[in-house]
């Protein structure tokens, strides 16, 4: 079992030095890798970590999926042979990380945060995703099993012209970020109709119950989104400028990508808005009920 760990134990550590920051995980740290191009598409589970280190060389696109990053052997191992520099290890396996991305030796490191729904969808499931792209290849870095990327999985499988396909890892890339994005849009529009009910309750109804427990923990939904959409408008603006050389169809789809980000961050900054109306509301009604 990994103990749970806050920022502060890593502090006085030499710099890239690996050290677990996060919740406790009791799962089985898993790896899956699917590899792909034009003819066909693979899925494996490997027994070793080591018989991941021929997606290296792969003429095929390969998507290599470790869910657990508390194993610091295994992290280190993947590492070590797809020459990930010591900060960047330390960076996945503190998943307290601020979203960002860096460019150094022909990768590109995308860290977010990925939110979304999980069972009856009462509560909203969010944990760090670091994903390491290279040439051929694209690592993602998951702290539990589950994700936001079946729609993903089945585009490889299902449609074998589609443009995933045809596609190298830096449009992979792009369509799992683009996949994080349109889940915020799915966790906000459940906030949004909660936030409408309230309203509702608190105009038509004149308040028949107190609703500030709900508005409370719906704001804390709305600064989690919050925090994990801000950093995504710089992130995608790096990309757009680093991809001087790029395809103009993939600075177009990372475009349309940044509206979307621009959407969601305007969107959170109104309902944000919305709670605080809603509470000032419901006190009005409140104060004008105790004065009749």
């Amino acid at each position: 079992m990994q103990n749970s760990e806050n920022p502060s134990a890593a502090a006085g550590l030499p710099p890239g030095t690996l050290k677990y920051i996060g919740e406790e995980r009791t799962h089985e740290v898993s790896v899956t890798v699917i590899q792909f191009d034009d003819r066909s598409v693979n899925q494996e589970i490997p027994e070793d970590i080591r018989d991941c280190y021929e997606c290296k060389t792969s003429e095929r696109v390969s998507w290599i999926n470790v869910d657990g990053v508390y194993d610091i052997a295994k992290v280190k191992a993947l590492g070590a042979f797809f020459d990930l520099h010591p900060l960047l290890l330390e960076d996945i396996v503190d998943t307290e990380q601020r979203p960002k991305v860096d460019f150094y030796e022909g990768l590109t490191i995308v860290i977010l945060r990925m939110l979304y729904y999980r069972g009856d969808e009462s509560e909203i499931y969010e944990e760090q995703i670091s994903l390491v792209q290279g040439e051929n290849f694209l690592i993602s870095f998951q702290e539990s099993p589950g994700d936001v990327f079946d729609n993903i999985r089945q585009r490889l499988d299902r449609h074998p012209r589609g443009k995933l396909r045809n596609s190298g890892a830096a449009y992979l890339c792009y369509a799992m970020m683009d996949s994080i994005v349109d889940n915020y849009f799915i966790v906000m529009e459940k906030i949004a109709r909660n936030l409408e009910d309230l309203e509702h309750e608190i105009i038509r109804l004149r308040a028949p119950r107190d609703p500030t427990t709900q508005l409370y923990e719906l704001k804390q939904k709305l600064t989690s989104l919050r925090k994990a959409v801000r950093p995504l408008r710089e992130i995608v603006q790096h990309l757009i400028r680093q991809d001087k050389k790029s395809a103009e169809d993939r600075k177009m789809y990372l475009r349309d990508l940044y509206d979307h980000v621009v959407q969601v961050t305007d969107n959170v900054e109104s309902y944000l808005d919305m709670t605080k109306h809603l509470l000032d509301l419901y006190l009005s009604v409140i104060s004008n009920k105790t004065t009749m």
